[in-house]
């Protein structure tokens, strides 16, 4: 709590000015070294007012390194990082920016309204506790110490406390870590209406779903690089691959064979998995040979897909990823 507080300080100055036209937060040219191994290279990004941009990449791709320059937590080794125009270390510039780390830390003793009261005390005008527990569903938890919060309720006082005092931006890293589906969809919820009301996100997670049903925007970073920046579309473009399901007494060699499949398998429920590079052209050849099936189904890239060959394509030495996009063989390396 005591970090909390510390980034919280002195917010009572007056924020600044939001112009859609100028970058709320950029990074040029930004260099983070740690020993003789690159966290960052020379990476460039800029978040306009009303984006949600999600920040993916493997572990000890960088994606730390970058939220710990733009929130003011570390300086780069060479290149420029600016927070609302300012230098991210000072208070004035931090006086718009709402934050929740990866690891979750609320002192044990305090209760829940009291820590949420102590932090909106230092903004100017900050959502009503009461408000706030309701739409987080903490209302039935206020009187409760955070030591004796689930894991998934202390994450969820996490992300309260990083809007409590309507920030123009705020960085979620791994927001739903440990939240079941319930109460996962309730803080998407929240994450919507505060980027309704005008609000700003960059969001870190593992769970893809999590950036696919929020973000209008996706930055793919690897090796201390960014290697993708698009709509969610745009990014599953990268792979043209699409599954197509059907059920049918066709041989599955026959079906191999055709035009656009790249491979095929058969579940042991009578399923056939087509991998294809046109599911339009495949469907058709299909009809036109008057082949039979039943139970059709086209499901296009995912955005799992997508980024797993990104990172491939980025790092041929990674173990290749089968056709349905997974890949559980995936190194883990130190997160920087």
């Amino acid at each position: 709590m005591t970090e909390i507080i510390q980034e919280q300080a002195d917010t009572r100055s007056a924020p600044p000015s939001l112009n859609r036209n100028t970058p709320l937060v950029s990074a040029r040219n930004v260099t983070k070294k740690f020993g003789p191994q690159f966290a960052l290279d020379r990476v460039t990004l800029e978040i306009f007012a009303g984006q949600t941009v999600g920040l993916l990449g493997p572990n000890g791709a960088g994606k730390s390194s970058m939220i710990s320059l733009l929130t003011g937590l570390r300086r780069p080794d060479a290149g420029v990082v600016e927070l609302f125009g300012r230098d991210p270390l000072t208070p004035a510039a931090r006086s718009a920016l709402g934050t929740t780390p990866q690891a979750t830390a609320v002192p044990p003793t305090l209760r829940v309204n009291e820590t949420i009261s102590l932090v909106a005390a230092h903004y100017p005008d900050p959502v009503p506790t009461a408000e706030l527990l309701e739409q987080f569903g903490l209302a039935a938890v206020a009187g409760k110490q955070c030591g004796a919060l689930s894991g998934g309720q202390q994450r969820r006082l996490m992300v309260a406390l990083a809007l409590v005092g309507r920030p123009a931006l705020v960085v979620l890293d791994e927001p739903t870590t440990g939240l079941d589906v319930e109460a996962r969809d309730l803080l998407w919820q929240q994450l919507r209406d505060y980027r309704a009301s005008g609000g700003t996100l960059l969001i870190t997670s593992h769970y893809l779903a999590e950036i696919e049903a929020l973000a209008d925007r996706i930055v793919v970073i690897d090796q201390g690089r960014i290697i993708a920046d698009g709509t969610v579309d745009e990014i599953k473009s990268h792979i043209s691959l699409s599954h197509v399901r059907l059920r049918t007494t066709v041989p599955l060699d026959s079906l191999t064979s055709l035009e656009s499949v790249v491979s095929g398998e058969l579940s042991e429920h009578g399923i056939t998995t087509l991998v294809s590079d046109d599911a339009d052209n495949l469907v058709r050849r299909l009809v036109l040979a008057k082949m039979p099936f039943s139970d059709l189904q086209v499901n296009g890239a995912t955005l799992e897909a997508a980024f797993l060959a990104l990172t491939a394509k980025n790092d041929p030495g990674r173990p290749a990823h089968d056709a349905s996009g997974t890949n559980s063989n995936r190194p883990v390396t130190q997160e920087f």
